[in-house]
């Protein structure tokens, strides 16, 4: 009766490599929630700042073309020029 309860649990253990999987995609998910939230950040920011519309439109089409690279751009070029220079095309 031992034996086959233990049999049994084994049987129903993950192996390393299930686990290693379920970590993986863990950490994927998690990294693609954090993109997306970056994205949607970057969309809300680039609409309240004091750009132009002529200007928030070409931020909001570069973070379409390329989200990630695009939202990084933003933030550390493009709200710093938005605060410097309001309103200047």
């Amino acid at each position: 009766m031992q034996t086959q309860l233990v049999h049994h649990h084994m049987t129903l253990a993950a192996t390393g490599t299930e686990v290693g999987v379920a970590v993986v995609n863990g950490v994927l998910i998690l990294g693609a929630l954090a993109c997306l939230v970056l994205f949607i950040s970057t969309l809300v920011s680039i609409i309240r700042s004091s750009l132009t519309v002529g200007m928030k439109l070409i931020w909001m089409i570069f973070a379409f073309i390329a989200p990630f690279i695009g939202s990084l751009c933003w933030f550390v070029i493009g709200r710093k020029d938005a605060r410097r220079r309001p309103g200047v095309v």
